[in-house]
């Protein structure tokens, strides 16, 4: 979810591109990293439909504080769209296996230090905006939901708010300490000592092994360290990164194979709610694994190169859907209801037109603070972190 997709000039050759530009020449090359790029708006658009999935869950998929805005809850809003709905909150699954393909991409062939300037100076600036811009809508008079305590709200400026127990200002922002806790594995692992397919496949094994372990421990510092309950999916993230570098690696395929298997049973047994009869929604297994193996094969796709332009159309505004993608994430959800109350409950307009207008709103407002906020702060911030003495 908070990934931004790098270029073709700052990505690593894969393995074909050396082979075949060993044995044909330059030109070659270029032509395979231009079927690369294709790919990666694909990856965009991936990205922008998982964080619609978990829209649609925020709206109209869940009880809770989204009924305040509504007036009732969202089962009687969408009596056929909220059984769907129920199932968008996979997008954050789809999400990690997104970021275990790009962390991976992003973080071959660089130093600590770059890596480090890379992911900070990418989440952050549209992270601190959302979270002062949330916070002052939330203090307004006229918003019938809570801010949170001034001091709260500034512990969340380090993101650090979940394990120091402050409140949340974001309600998505404890996907981005999971993914603060994956980087961390990421660059002491693998960054530090220098990305090659060895090391990351030991990475891989060794953290799908701990992560087990610590399952059967049950011993909190280590689930806090190794996530067993989420690692499955940037394990699989990034063995699909070495199926794009080598669709023939059999320990890439197997890393991609092991980690769906242990995925979905962790989805499955965090999201199954057949037994409750008071839940909101009743998913099936059925569904839950389907929506998982739909991650992991739309991101195998793009691995193996099946969305590039051979086949299919060269869609330059996925680019555009990729850059809104983070912002939208970011605030979709609380500033989300507040415009669904005011559309619905104070203009009176319709449910389905309140949930088309309250879906464009947030993305405009994405595209204002991609425009306004990370295209002028993210490239500084980053030469700034980057600068060595």
């Amino acid at each position: 979810m908070t990934e931004t997709v790098v270029s073709t000039s700052e990505a690593p050759a894969h393995r074909e591109d050396r082979e075949v530009g060993e044995v044909h020449g330059v030109p070659e090359v270029r032509e395979v990293r231009e079927v690369r790029e294709v790919r990666l708006r694909a990856l965009d658009g991936l990205r922008l439909l998982a964080a619609l999935m978990v829209a649609v869950y925020h709206y109209a998929g869940r009880g809770g504080d989204v009924t305040r805005a509504w007036g009732s809850s969202p089962r009687l809003q969408f009596p056929t769209l909220h059984q769907f709905a129920a199932y968008g909150c996979l997008g954050f699954q789809v999400f990690f296996v997104i970021s275990g393909f790009v962390i991976c991409m992003s973080g071959w062939g660089r130093t600590l230090q770059s890596f480090v300037a890379s992911r900070v100076s990418r989440l952050m600036p549209a992270y601190w905006v959302a979270v002062l811009l949330v916070t002052a809508v939330f203090a307004l008079p006229s918003v019938v939901y809570e801010a949170v305590a001034p001091s709260d709200a500034l512990v969340n400026l380090t993101l650090l708010q979940q394990p120091l127990g402050a409140d949340r200002v974001l309600g998505v922002c404890w996907t981005l300490w999971v993914e603060i806790r994956f980087y961390a594995l990421f660059a002491v692992c693998v960054v530090l000592p220098g990305a090659n397919r060895r090391r990351v496949v030991m990475f891989c094994a060794g953290w799908t092994l701990a992560a087990a372990l610590a399952q059967a421990a049950h011993e909190p510092l280590l689930d806090l360290v190794l996530m067993p309950e989420y690692a499955a999916f940037f394990i699989g993230g990034i063995g699909l990164y070495l199926v794009h570098r080598d669709r023939r690696d059999a320990y890439a395929w197997a890393i991609v194979v092991v980690s769906f298997l242990i995925g979905q049973h962790y989805a499955v047994r965090d999201l199954w709610n057949a037994s409750d009869p008071d839940a909101f929604a009743h998913r099936t297994t059925l569904g839950i694994v389907g929506v998982v193996a739909f991650g992991f094969v739309a991101v195998a796709a793009i691995a193996l190169g099946r969305l590039n332009r051979d086949n299919r159309p060269n869609w330059r505004r996925l680019t555009v859907a990729g850059a809104l993608t983070y912002p939208f994430y970011l605030v979709h959800e609380h500033l989300g209801w507040v415009v669904i109350r005011s559309l619905h409950r104070g203009l009176h307009l319709p449910s389905a037109a309140t949930f088309a207008l309250t879906l464009t709103s947030m993305l405009l407002l994405a595209w204002l603070l991609n425009r306004f906020v990370e295209k002028p702060l993210t490239p500084r911030l980053r030469t700034a972190l980057s600068r060595t003495k």
